[in-house]
């Protein structure tokens, strides 16, 4: 299984010092991927104009967007920056397609809240593969450039817990970016199990199964109050209580010998890789995560 870790974009004082200190730690480290998701209505950077930088950054690692929603962007233009993204990055790209969760971007872009579906999301895909393809999608003399590094575009993976969304994504996505919030294995195989059902009956290849978690390396009471923290900022537009009471079971807090624990019952379980997701921009964080990464992967 291969583990993959997450920039600190949902933290609050970043800076570019930050970002490439963390972006060049992960590429050096023992990670297979280097990740970020998207929000518009949040003090995050922007996840394409961040997708230059990253490929300027790193030369080895995967660039991984977890979450782009594309039904806030122009499908075509959201087609030639992740071209372009994938040109930068010689072909390093990897992209998480979503619908998002928040009414909130939708609104502050001006996009129609009822395109919230995977419909809606899907005719966006198939908007962005011909433009990938290389076909005219209007009647300009030339079609929309760059082409990708990789032969069809880079490589599509599905942001969904939902086993309806896996099913529906099947005959479009090469696998899933799925997230856990309990750890719960069980469900992830079972997760897991559908999609790879649902590609065999598109008669696709096996999916690319991954899933992420938020983690927290440290003493318990600590580590745990710093999960809590970060779910509050982050989950900004769910009521407080509701955040506070999920917040004890969500995500991982602990040594680095538990986090390997867990690391384990996710590979015995068929993923394919784990999207680490840190609660903190201390890059501490990262460097004990690396630690555990390369010693899991010495004992392989």
């Amino acid at each position: 299984m291969q583990v993959g870790m997450t920039m600190p974009v949902m933290e609050p004082d970043l800076d570019s010092a930050v970002l490439r200190s963390w972006a060049e730690h992960i590429d050096d480290g023992p990670f297979s991927s280097l990740c970020w998701g998207e929000r518009i209505a949040f003090d995050n950077p922007d996840s394409l104009t961040l997708l230059g930088a990253m490929a300027a950054w790193t030369q080895r690692v995967r660039l991984v967007t977890t979450v782009i929603v594309p039904q806030l962007h122009d499908p075509v233009m959201l087609a030639k920056a992740l071209a372009t993204g994938d040109m930068l990055c010689d072909g390093r790209l990897t992209v998480g397609i979503g619908v998002g969760g928040r009414h909130e971007d939708y609104r502050s872009v001006g996009a129609d809240t009822k395109t919230q579906t995977m419909r809606g999301m899907a005719e966006r895909v198939a908007v962005m593969k011909r433009v990938w393809a290389g076909e005219r999608v209007s009647d300009s003399v030339l079609p929309v450039g760059p082409m990708p590094v990789q032969e069809g575009g880079p490589e599509l993976l599905v942001g969904t817990i939902g086993p309806k969304t896996v099913r529906s994504a099947a005959h479009w996505a090469d696998g899933l970016a799925g997230t856990t919030l309990d750890l719960d294995v069980g469900k992830q195989r079972e997760l897991f199990d559908i999609a790879t059902t649902s590609w065999a009956e598109a008669g696709k290849k096996p999916p690319h199964l991954a899933t992420s978690f938020w983690f927290a390396l440290g003493d318990p009471e600590p580590a745990r109050a710093q999960i809590h923290e970060h779910l509050r900022r982050y989950m900004n537009w769910i009521p407080s209580e509701f955040v506070d009471a999920i917040a004890p079971t969500t995500g991982f807090s602990g040594s680095e010998d538990e986090l390997a624990e867990v690391l384990q019952k996710f590979a015995a379980a068929g993923t394919d890789e784990v999207h680490l997701i840190p609660t903190s921009s201390d890059i501490s964080q990262l460097t004990r995560a690396a630690d555990v990464v390369r010693s899991l992967r010495s004992s392989m």
